[in-house]
């Protein structure tokens, strides 16, 4: 879902107020196919660890209940069918950029993850493409909007799974996955937190700053980024770090979603 929200944006910021349906929805169609694809390769990659951790062990591979060939065949399947709608419907920007996506996604992040930390930071390169693929969907090609987009969204990444990691944390270490805040301490873990939420704020101002969208949209994306910003702040002094971890999670959705918002209404034409 979260994914979907970032694709619309960036498609809404391409149209420039002149939403063309039929290719939102197949775009979005596709790239959900795409991202489900992942989801399903991921699964098959993750199954005995999934089975070590509370939030994933109900998973149908972690269970058992799918044989992982079936599982694969799946994953193909929806991979094929998304590549196949966005190259009829969308542009061959668009398509190459969600490939790419999966490609990081399912055989860099999901592999490294086990063998070091900073596969979190590959991770967020995946997740930073679904708006650039709505974004390319109707502009055809990368250009200066479709940067902003992307690094807007993997600064904004970075403190969504660390929080996820925080609060998740045992569950993590059961499943020897190397996450920061095990690896370097939760302290470690909140200063990164801090100095990218600062860099998402600076980077997805940008958008405005630049010209390609208004100052409603400057405004939504100040006052959530500082909120969220302050959030963190009192993540130095709380008491109960897994209560606190959660809150920045629950409050970066609002933050990405509330900027996708924002975009449609503050487009320049």
């Amino acid at each position: 879902m979260g994914n979907a929200i970032t694709a619309a944006g960036g498609f809404a910021l391409a149209s420039k107020g002149h939403m063309d349906s039929k290719l939102f929805l197949f775009t979005l169609l596709g790239l959900c196919l795409i991202i489900a694809s992942g989801c399903v390769f991921n699964n098959f990659i993750d199954r005995k660890a999934d089975a070590q951790m509370k939030r994933t062990k109900n998973r149908a591979l972690a269970q058992e209940l799918i044989s992982p060939r079936r599982a694969l065949v799946f994953a193909c399947f929806l991979g094929f069918f998304g590549l196949v709608l966005l190259a009829l419907f969308s542009s061959f920007c668009s398509l190459s950029i969600a490939l790419l996506g999966l490609f990081v996604y399912v055989i860099a992040y999901s592999f490294l993850k086990y063998r070091t930390l900073y596969a979190t930071w590959i991770g967020s390169i995946a997740g930073a493409v679904p708006p650039v693929v709505g974004y390319c969907a109707v502009s055809g090609h990368l250009d200066t909007a479709a940067w902003i987009l992307f690094f807007t969204v993997a600064a904004w990444q970075l403190p969504h799974f660390f929080a996820i990691a925080i609060y998740r944390l045992e569950e993590y270490a059961a499943a020897s996955i190397p996450v920061l805040p095990r690896m370097k301490g939760i302290e470690t873990t909140k200063v990164h937190m801090l100095v990218y939420i600062i860099a998402f704020i600076g980077i997805s101002s940008l958008l405005s700053l630049c010209g390609y969208l208004g100052y409603g949209y400057l405004t939504a994306t100040v006052l959530l980024g500082l909120c969220w910003l302050g959030l963190c702040i009192k993540g130095f002094k709380c008491e109960n770090n897994t209560r606190w971890a959660r809150k920045m999670f629950l409050f970066s959705l609002v933050v990405v979603t509330g900027i996708c918002i924002a975009i449609p209404f503050s487009v320049i034409k």
